[in-house]
């Protein structure tokens, strides 16, 4: 049975390329047909090419050197890229405010939007008012990726990046962007937008129920 559970896996065949060392179950051995047409895609997709070349390329120039922000101001240069968008959470406005800064301190064009825009309101779509955030306030906006990729997009923006959405709404702004997204800054107010932290921490792995 064709199956992919990498994470448990601790053969280190596949990065060394020791194809005769692969461990039953390993999806490099058992699902060549599936690789073979990302190969495919790399060779015969100038697009993917260019993005893979130049991702590649900022990891071994900026590995455990350049802070994200700087990876992603890298790789736009060597992509040729000018027009930056910037989707970002209402609660993330001060980074969002200093990344766009940075950018245009780059020489990038930078256009950010707020997840608050367009002003929908939850009612509208169905959202329950014991889910709202603030349940005593009159009116309460979704948060709208929809709107903020269609926004961009409308810029002509060359690469997004997804600052602080919120789990889901991020999904959709992935799905909607015409660009390429790069997620900055992952949400979770919990830990202070450091979601792996939970990861190693034991008092959160025994609070989840992770053994």
């Amino acid at each position: 049975m064709k199956t992919a559970r990498c994470a448990y896996c601790r053969s280190y065949a596949s990065y060394l390329g020791e194809l005769s060392k692969l461990p039953p179950g390993c999806p490099t051995r058992d699902m060549t047909g599936v690789l073979e047409e990302a190969r495919r895609i790399y060779v015969e997709d100038g697009e993917v090419r260019r993005m893979a070349l130049a991702s590649s390329e900022v990891e071994g120039e900026g590995y455990m050197r350049w802070p994200r922000l700087v990876e992603v101001a890298e790789m736009a240069k060597k992509l040729g890229v000018k027009r930056i968008g910037i989707a970002f959470c209402i609660g993330l406005r001060e980074e969002a405010k200093i990344i766009s800064r940075y950018l245009e301190k780059e020489g990038f064009e930078a256009f950010s939007v707020c997840c608050k825009v367009g002003a929908i309101p939850k009612s509208e779509v169905g959202v329950p008012r014991e889910c709202w955030v603030n349940k005593d306030r009159p009116f309460e906006a979704i948060c709208n990726p929809v709107g903020q990729a269609l926004i961009l997009n409308a810029l002509g923006t060359e690469l997004n990046l997804a600052v602080g959405l919120c789990v889901g709404h991020d999904s959709l702004f992935y799905r909607y962007s015409k660009a390429p997204v790069v997620t900055l800054i992952a949400k979770d107010r919990v830990t202070g937008h450091n979601p792996a932290v939970v990861l190693y921490s034991g008092y959160y792995r025994r609070a989840l129920g992770i053994p």
